[in-house]
């Protein structure tokens, strides 16, 4: 603020330029620093002299922008306007004298005469200088003030008419004057001893100024004032009002900078632990900045930029600069700044309302879907159905569809196909055995190690804001004490509501409408109703024997070759040797079996060419038992009508139809009905159902009534350790019992389903296209359904059907009369 040292003369002046005292006699361009400070120092009997000097009439005008000359104050001025330059050199070959006067507003770049302040200080100039950089500097003495009347030219620089102003004195030694002279010391004094960055040296200079008047000037000319506030000191014509205020403004700064030096002595003594590894960080930021590294500022301003190529909306917008803002004023060593930053990475690299432009080509998507799977006939139509409106209308909403079928039926890799077939980024998430309401909707940021839900997590994932997103195993969703997981699922899969899906890490809504969610599920019974009603359900039944055939030869040898690493030619399986290896080996609905097998035998001719084994690429039928070892036995062969009591019934599992064998004896008692086989509540309830009908109608079925209370009834289903339960084994136990009663065979080949009353009616069951695929593997040529099961029935493609004669029943006497022939069995006893 004040820089001073003692000389005998007002005239001597001293430049001090960081601590290093320099004399004008010697000065020079290059000892002439910015920071350098001027310093007069008069005596009185100087400051007379001064006074005593007349101010001309009129004088050239020089402008300054951000400060205010003072009389007696000695200050450099660089010169960088056209006017100014030529006004000193102009001054300076004359009497060197001109008048300074501050602009009213410094942002002003050519200055007119109505822009500057009325009154300003006559002023000498002591030397120019041609500074290292081109410009001209100019030292300037403050002499005494004017006030311009009028100016009488602007060019080449002003000129004005002034006239001197008076100074108002104190008379003789008046003590409140002498009062605020001694305060301005004292303060001055303790200012520059409270300031570390005025050097010691300037109090020696406040100590020894002699002239009341220039003490004045001097410190208001460096007080940290605008220019305006030192203008109002500079037109006080009263030395008592200017020193007044200017102690008044030295107030002010002493109060400032003790409640400055007292915080920064709060915060030495209060420096914790977390502030000295701030430090230490903030050195080892300069060190790795050195070194190459990325600041912290610098990954905030990355931010920003990648923010403005974000095509999110203004309410997101929004948002992500609030928290930006937030991560900026954080203290990087803190645990939420990670937190933070990791928060607006997720912002950053989610693709809002970013999306992958559809393929429209009909022709090519149906390609596609026929050359990845086999059959699935219905959700292929659905997918090109869709493909067709979404062509017509862009901006249709993406449906929701559920594959509902047994496992290995390509419902998940059909994901994959529909994703190249729509030319669209393709996305799976697994839902099997997720029971926290948290992995779909994410956690709040706020907990430790919070992260968003699994949903935003594949968007970021797909890098666009419309990807075919499979849900696999959705009926394998549970509950728990965490919350349900299949109650979050409703806003995802709901068109109405996921146009602004809320994760809780995320905190703002995401537009998933456009996603195509392709749902996958083995059984609807275990969905959630309300989530069920939300998805377009499309069954996808098994396979039949013809079916896996082609598949085999077409997809999965193929497959199994190339992960192999062998040639196409080096395995070649006619169609007979994969018939043997679907029949012989497998027991299912899809195919995962079959390829399995298909891997063996592939194995199988790797070790061959390893070994160099010279033997025929192909596979016969009678080469597969020393590949694979003997065929199976599989329990849905159909088993001979020789026996009494034997009948086969057609179930639905999760792995796909399946034949079951209902089989019941009888032996001397009192009536008593058994029933084994690991049978649940509904179907023990069809055990007696059936034989309660029996007793009502036994003389229209030629049973005598006695019959019953001297006999007892066991009815078993084989395969005791597995669970069978449901409706649809009802009109298979009735037929058993009538051909164990009456000892006659049941027509061969047959089989049945169908549920059934105490009045005699048969009832419809579901799972029919299962049910008859099940029908063909075990060879059985002829079904017995409800009439009201024909519509379903009239569903399955023809190729299905082939080879099957469908009986259509209303009640258990159409059944009777269809199954029990006439002809009776060989042995009294049911084996």
């Amino acid at each position: 603020m004040f820089f001073c040292k003692k000389q005998t003369k007002w005239h001597s002046i001293i430049f001090m330029a960081r601590s290093k005292f320099l004399s004008l006699d010697n000065l020079s361009a290059q000892d002439l620093e910015e920071e350098t400070e001027l310093i007069p120092l008069m005596t009185t009997d100087d400051e007379e002299a001064i006074q005593k000097e007349p101010v001309p009439s009129e004088l050239p005008i020089l402008p300054l922008k951000n400060t205010v000359l003072f009389p007696g104050v000695v200050i450099p001025i660089t010169a960088s306007r056209d006017r100014s330059i030529e006004l000193i050199k102009e001054v300076n070959k004359g009497d060197k004298l001109l008048g300074v006067v501050a602009q009213q507003n410094s942002s002003v770049k050519s200055p007119k005469s109505k822009d500057l302040y009325q009154k300003g200080t006559l002023a000498k100039v002591l030397r120019v200088l041609k500074m290292p950089d081109g410009n001209t500097t100019v030292i300037l003495q403050g002499k005494k003030r004017f006030e311009t009347l009028e100016y009488t030219s602007e060019q080449p620089f002003f000129t004005a008419k002034v006239v001197a102003l008076d100074e108002i004195r104190p008379e003789g030694d008046a003590p409140d004057f002498v009062a605020i002279i001694e305060s301005i010391k004292d303060l001055a004094l303790k200012i520059i001893a409270q300031n570390p960055e005025i050097p010691s040296e300037a109090s020696f200079a406040i100590k020894n100024i002699q002239s009341d008047a220039f003490l004045v000037n001097f410190v208001s000319s460096n007080m940290n004032m605008s220019v305006s506030e030192k203008q109002e000191i500079l037109e006080l014509d009263s030395l008592e009002a200017r020193a007044l205020r200017c102690l008044k403004q030295m107030n002010v700064e002493y109060q400032k900078l003790s409640l400055k030096n007292d915080i920064q002595s709060k915060v030495r003594h209060d420096l914790d632990q977390q502030q000295r590894e701030y430090f230490l960080h903030q050195q080892m930021k300069t060190i790795q900045e050195e070194l190459g590294g990325v600041s912290y500022d610098e990954e905030v301003q990355e931010m920003r930029e990648r923010a403005k190529t974000k095509a999110w909306d203004k309410a997101v917008a929004k948002h992500f600069n609030k928290e930006l803002a937030k991560l900026e004023r954080m203290n990087p060593q803190v645990a939420e700044y990670s937190v933070q930053r990791n928060y607006l990475d997720l912002y950053l690299d989610l693709p809002w309302n970013t999306y992958s432009e559809d393929s429209f080509d009909l022709k090519r998507a149906q390609r596609i879907l026929d050359r990845d799977h086999f059959g699935l006939d219905k959700v292929k139509q659905r997918i090109i159905e869709h493909l067709a409106v979404l062509k017509l209308r862009n901006d249709m909403k993406s449906p929701i569809l559920c594959l509902v079928g047994p496992p290995g039926v390509g419902k998940t890799s059909l994901g994959k196909s529909i994703a190249e077939a729509l030319g669209r980024q393709y996305v799976r998430m697994s839902l099997g055995g997720m029971r926290d309401e948290a992995e779909i909707r994410g956690h709040r940021k706020t907990y430790i190690g919070a992260m968003p839900g699994r949903v935003v997590q594949n968007i970021k994932k797909a890098t666009t804001s419309n990807p075919v997103f499979v849900l696999d195993e959705l009926d394998k969703l549970t509950e728990s004490a965490h919350g349900d997981p299949s109650s979050a699922m409703l806003e995802v899969l709901d068109p109405e509501q996921n146009t602004n899906f809320y994760d809780n890490y995320l905190e703002t809504g995401y537009d998933l409408s456009k996603v195509m969610f392709v749902a996958t599920a083995n059984s609807l019974s275990t969905i959630q109703p309300a989530l069920r009603d939300r998805m377009e359900i499309i069954e996808v039944t098994g396979y039949t024997l013809e079916e896996k055939i082609q598949i085999g030869l077409r997809y999965l040898l193929p497959k199994q070759l190339k992960e192999h690493g062998l040639p196409k030619t080096a395995v070649h399986l006619p169609k007979a040797t994969m018939r043997q290896l679907v029949a012989g080996y497998t027991r299912e609905s899809g195919v995962r079996g079959l390829d399995k097998q298909i891997a063996k035998v592939v194995r199988h001719f790797a070790m061959r060419l390893a070994k160099e084994d010279p033997r025929d690429a192909k596979l016969e039928v009678a080469e597969l038992e020393p590949i694979l070892g003997p065929a199976k036995m599989l329990r849905d062969a159909y088993e001979n009508n020789n026996l009494a009591g034997v009948v086969t019934g057609l179930a639905w599992t999760r792995v796909g139809g399946d034949i079951l064998f209902i089989e019941s004896s009888l032996s001397k008692g009192t009536g008593n009905l058994s029933i084994t086989g690991n049978l649940g509540k509904v179907m023990k309830e069809s055990a007696t159902i059936a034989l309660q009908y029996i007793k009502a109608h036994a003389e229209e079925l030629d049973i005598d009534n006695d019959f019953f209370g001297k006999h007892n009834f066991h009815i078993h289903v084989p395969e005791g350790a597995t669970p069978k339960d449901g409706p649809s084994a009802g009109i298979t136990m009735i037929t058993s019992l009538v051909s164990s009663i009456l000892k006659r065979k049941v027509k061969n080949r047959l089989a049945m389903t169908g549920e059934i009353t105490l009045r005699g009616k048969v009832l419809p069951v579901g799972g029919i296209k299962e049910k008859i695929l099940a029908a063909k593997r075990a060879n059985i040529k002829e079904i017995i359904l409800c009439t009201k099961n024909k519509s379903d029935v009239g569903e399955i493609p023809e190729r299905y059907l082939k080879g099957l004669h469908f009986h259509y029943v209303e009640t258990i006497d159409d059944v009777l009369q269809i199954a029990i022939t006439k002809q009776q069995v060989r042995s009294k006893k049911s084996r």
